[in-house]
């Protein structure tokens, strides 16, 4: 008989991990400009070092997802811990910008280690009736991480340093293991003895890094374009490889016989393509069209992540008492909405239109995300639910890829390659419209596919 495992450390655990995740990567941006004076960076090294982070992340979800249901979520959980904060411990000693490029590989490999398993430890502990506001306040630990970022990252460098921001990630990595080892004593594993799909898992990680590759480059020339493509060309590949798999990493049956977990799936990609690139935007917008600094232009921005820290526990706890496919597709309703007002704005907009955007837009993100997150992890059998895990945080780093791509785009259409000044602010708003509509579009198409798996 397993022994009982207690719910409170298990979340505990849960949400000092997702708080941790976010936090790294916003407060990093914050501390890029600091880094580059230190190593004499370029500007692609500093991309490199945010860029880096998500691709390991994009390249092993799927797999470490995959190996929890093998041979155990908790066990990969903790070693994921142990790499994350190895690795955040060697960043802040970095000697070199090239070395900081390596290690944050490797921190995104911990992370995804992490990431691919924490909601499939949580849905594991807790009974379906409370699942909802348990995935809610996990998802709302996210957020917070997210908003503490750049306010939090930005103080710590101003009166510490940059390496101050890797020194976090030590006690906060050790409580978050310590506790995981004392309190969460069982194991969940049930594809053990089942061999891991390590081809398929090649091609994934290679159609990632193709896809990714390009599609952050896209305005540099054509030969990112056939990387793109060529990311593209090779997911289809692995889906038909997959297919054609006796244990794969990925159970292409989930996605053809199980209406729900597919088109939940796809929702969760549309709905963070749609959402991402907003605060990219924004940032742009309030900075060089309303002429506010930029810690005024943060201080408007926390406005969407703190209403989706604060909200996310009630709209899971929504997804208990009612059905969550339905909860969700509200949610993506009003993330629609917000949207469209966004893609309205332009200078003589006044600032409370754009609060009230930003509300629409957080409301709707927390009652779409974990109500979302409950309908994909319910809607498998256990012995999948970290393929499951690792696939829903698939879509979110994809989605934002995709976000930023569509940016790319659009930039390289109406900017043609200048920079963002007062001169070229009319063309600066046509790019924002444009990008915005399309955002707006792909929210509906979302409506469409959450409302789909609800049909009997």
């Amino acid at each position: 008989m397993t022994p009982p495992v207690s719910r409170t450390a298990t979340l505990f655990v849960v949400c000092v991990a997702h708080f941790l995740m976010p936090f790294m990567m916003s407060a990093v941006g914050i501390a890029l400009p600091s880094i580059g004076r230190e190593f004499a960076a370029s500007a692609m090294q500093l991309g490199l070092i945010e860029t880096t982070y998500v691709l390991s992340a994009s390249i092993f979800l799927l797999a470490m997802g995959r190996l929890g249901d093998i041979h155990g979520r908790k066990r990969i959980f903790q070693y994921g811990i142990v790499v994350f904060t190895i690795a955040g411990g060697l960043l802040s000693q970095a000697w070199s910008v090239e070395a900081m490029i390596a290690l944050r590989f490797l921190q995104g490999m911990g992370g995804a280690m992490v990431m691919a398993t924490t909601m499939a430890i949580v849905v594991s502990v807790f009974p379906p009736q409370e699942r909802g506001k348990a995935l809610g306040i996990a998802v709302a630990s996210v957020y917070a991480g997210i908003s503490c970022g750049p306010f939090f990252g930005g103080a710590l460098v101003t009166t510490l340093g940059w390496r101050s921001i890797f020194y976090l990630c030590i006690p906060l990595g050790i409580t978050s293991f310590l506790v995981s080892l004392a309190k969460l004593r069982g194991e969940w594993a049930e594809s053990q003895g089942e061999p891991f799909d390590l081809r398929g898992s090649l091609v994934y990680a290679a159609a990632i890094l193709l896809l990714i590759s390009g599609a952050s480059n896209l305005d540099h020339g054509a030969w990112a374009w056939v990387l793109a493509l060529s990311g593209l060309c090779g997911l289809g590949f692995f889906l038909w490889l997959e297919a054609r798999t006796a244990y794969p990493v990925l159970n292409i049956a989930l996605l053809r016989k199980n209406r729900v977990f597919a088109f939940s799936s796809l929702a969760a990609l549309l709905n963070y393509a749609a959402t991402f690139g907003v605060t990219f935007f924004m940032s742009l917008y309030l900075q060089y069209v309303k002429g506010m600094s930029a810690h005024q232009a943060g201080t408007i921005l926390i406005i969407q992540p703190v209403m989706q820290t604060l909200f996310s526990p009630c709209c899971g706890k929504l997804a208990d008492r009612y059905p969550a496919g339905r909860v969700a597709t509200v949610g993506m309703g009003l993330c629609a909405l917000g949207l469209g007002v966004a893609a309205s704005l332009n200078a003589g907009t006044s600032l409370s239109v754009v609060m009230a955007m930003l509300v629409f837009l957080g409301l709707g993100f927390a009652l779409f995300s974990s109500p979302n997150t409950s309908v994909i992890m319910g809607s498998v059998e256990p012995r999948y639910l970290g393929v499951a895990s690792g696939l829903n945080s698939s879509m979110r780093t994809l989605g934002m890829m995709s976000s930023m791509t569509i940016i790319t785009v659009i930039f390289s259409m109406f900017m043609a390659g200048h920079a963002v000044t007062t001169e070229t602010q009319p063309d600066f708003l046509r790019s924002m419209h444009a990008a915005l509509l399309i955002f707006c579009v792909l929210c509906v198409l979302g409506i469409f596919c959450s409302m789909a798996r609800l049909r009997k």
